[in-house]
């Protein structure tokens, strides 16, 4: 069994836990602090990292966690993900064209924060940090099965609200 390291095997996953734990709260600060209380509770339980199959879905559940708890204590709050830097298409030097764009990036955004808690997990897991079905099943405490679905109904209804929006306006 491989020895695991704090400064080589858990602090490369801050960005990650970030994301994660954004995607979730959707508040850039609190998205800070529970980073902060992730690494802090990992390594409380230092001792225990042999045991652990995973440190990187160890951290990513206790990540999950605690952002839920936050969500749970601030009774669901909605702030927008505006400052939030998703990788996005390069537009043409075009105002117009670069207006659309980010419009369309803000609406997909919009939407992606309306889905349920653990569809926007699944999706911010498997579609912006490319993790595998079973690495999202053992961070969320799921099954494959379920990991799969909450991807697809995500995807769908992300696809459905960008048409039915793109189309017909808001």
């Amino acid at each position: 069994m491989k020895k695991v390291s704090f400064r080589n095997d858990v602090l490369p996953l801050k960005n990650e836990l970030f994301r994660l734990a954004l995607r979730i709260t959707l508040n850039r600060v609190e998205a800070e602090d529970i980073v902060q209380d992730t690494l802090i509770k990992v390594w409380d339980r230092r001792f225990e990292w042999e045991s652990i199959d995973s440190i990187e879905a160890f951290s990513l559940t206790v990540c999950r966690n605690l952002s839920l708890d936050r969500l749970r204590k601030k009774e669901n709050s909605n702030d927008s993900l505006e400052d939030v830097n998703i990788a996005e298409p390069v537009a043409s030097s075009n105002p117009q064209d670069r207006m659309i764009q980010e419009d369309r990036v803000s609406l997909v955004r919009q939407i992606i924060d309306s889905l349920p808690e653990k569809q926007r997990s699944c999706m911010q897991l498997r579609d912006f940090e490319g993790k595998s079905y079973k690495e999202i099943a053992q961070a969320l405490d799921i099954t494959e099965e379920q990991v799969k679905v909450n991807i697809f109904r995500a995807r769908q209804m992300v696809k459905q609200k960008y048409l039915k929006l793109d189309n017909y306006g808001l």
